[in-house]
């Protein structure tokens, strides 16, 4: 992870040469969601609530499936941006490095000016919780702790699927947003108010279930069964990186180079 780290800083610095340009994107990436909060704060004015489910405990949903997509972003754009490394023929440069392509690759890309829309986030998050009545205690701290982290490797995930198609398609699918952005503007209302095939698809294929509702539910005090299984729901939901590893390990493994 030192590699890792000497990435960011070195991209960091980069970002920081040009800082108006950075800041100006930065209070753009914080308005940016404002647009969608707007209609969801404006829906629930006009119908009051949604299939039982009140303003802020829709937007404390919001905020942590928000947060998630941001960190992930952020920190995991070098996948986003994969088909580039293959266009370029870059991706052979890091193929004879001594060290993980996987390193390499998520070091290859950082956007920091997605912290904007995290700072916005984080508001939405404390305006929400400020205005629930949730007894917190520790372990519900941390399970919100681990629903946010879960979402960033769920996305994660998703990037790595999109990017192991490069080694075949050799440019990105637009099909991949429809779980990414798709998947975000899903996930930010509960799942039981869609249909029962897509709450379940959304559950145990790719399971943003685990990071928006099932432990939402046992914060809210609206589980019913077993607390355990619904706080560590979002543990089981992080698993979903690995298959993806793997996946991506299988395409490296099959990559034949572009050629020049």
């Amino acid at each position: 992870m030192n590699l890792y780290f000497k990435y960011l800083l070195i991209h960091f610095k980069s970002q920081m040469q040009y800082r108006t340009s950075f800041f100006l994107m930065l209070i753009g990436q914080f308005f940016i969601p404002f647009a969608i909060f707007a209609g969801l704060y404006l829906l629930f004015e006009r119908f009051g609530q949604i299939k039982g489910w009140q303003f802020f405990e829709v937007a404390l949903c919001f905020a942590i499936i928000h947060m998630s997509f941001s960190l992930s972003e952020c920190f995991a754009r070098g996948f986003d941006m994969f088909s580039n490394l293959i266009v370029k023929g870059e991706f052979d440069r890091l193929l004879v490095r001594p060290r993980s392509t996987f390193v390499q690759v998520l070091g290859s890309k950082f956007e920091f000016s997605k912290i904007g829309r995290l700072f916005q986030s984080f508001i939405v998050l404390i305006w929400a919780i400020s205005n629930l009545p949730i007894e917190w205690g520790l372990i519900k701290a941390i399970t919100l702790l681990l629903m946010i982290t879960s979402g960033v490797l769920i996305f994660t995930g998703i990037y790595m699927l999109a990017a192991t198609l490069c080694f075949w398609t050799v440019q990105g699918l637009e099909v991949a947003n429809i779980f990414t952005d798709g998947g975000r503007e899903m996930a930010q209302y509960p799942l039981n108010i869609y249909q029962k095939w897509v709450a379940r698809f959304f559950t145990y294929v790719i399971p943003f279930g685990t990071v928006n509702y099932l432990p939402l539910m046992y914060i809210l005090g609206r589980n019913e069964g077993n607390d355990l299984l619904y706080m560590l729901t979002p543990a089981l939901g992080s698993l979903f990186i690995f298959p993806c590893f793997f996946i991506w390990q299988f395409g490296v493994k099959h990559y034949r180079s572009t050629g020049s």
